[in-house]
């Protein structure tokens, strides 16, 4: 188990370090953040696209994140959480996709596709995934995401994220954190 937890950690430390050389970004320039909602309960749900428990709790969480924002709610943040080495591509191509549409409707069909791509081991590479995004008629616009991704960094250490999918929620300053697809539902839905 200490193994799994230091493999986990050396990944997530890689992935900071290609956020930090990769992402550049013109000074002024308006950025895409996924944050959903104007609710005073706050939600962080932690993904990462390779993670097979968050991709089996993608179908289960939309309808309620969407009903809680809906009704006001909840304020939703999604963070992506690079654990896997092809997860700050997706990650990148997530706020690519955001820049030119940032709702609530198009961040989830862009996780669904990024999801179910990372699915396939072929779809590692840009050019592939670049691909599939225009064949489901996901536009995307390239632009420096570095600015986003030490926000996440900031929220991954903020809410000592060691595991994914997890789910943050501060209800009258009070902060919890939930792990794996049953227990985030179900406290997505008692704030209903």
């Amino acid at each position: 188990m200490k193994y799994q937890f230091t493999v986990a950690r050396a990944l997530f430390i890689a992935a900071m370090a290609f956020f930090v050389l990769y992402g550049n970004n013109a000074q002024g320039q308006e950025l895409p953040f996924p944050e959903y909602g104007s609710g005073k309960i706050q939600v962080r749900l932690y993904t990462d696209y390779f993670c097979p428990p968050c991709r089996r709790m993608e179908p289960a969480v939309e309808p309620v994140l969407r009903e809680l924002i809906k009704r006001g709610v909840i304020r939703l943040i999604l963070v992506d959480t690079p654990y896997s080495r092809h997860s700050p591509l997706y990650a990148r191509y997530f706020l690519y996709a955001l820049k030119d549409r940032n709702d609530l409707e198009q961040a989830l069909k862009v996780r669904n596709v990024l999801f179910e791509t990372a699915g396939n081991e072929d779809a590692a590479t840009k050019e592939r995934l670049e691909e599939i995004l225009k064949s489901k008629g996901i536009s995307y616009r390239p632009f420096g995401v570095k600015p986003v991704f030490d926000r996440f960094n900031i929220l991954i250490k903020d809410d000592h994220i060691d595991a994914t999918p997890t789910c943050v929620i501060i209800k009258n300053g009070r902060k919890e954190a939930f792990t794996g697809r049953e227990n985030i539902v179900n406290a997505l839905k008692r704030l209903r």
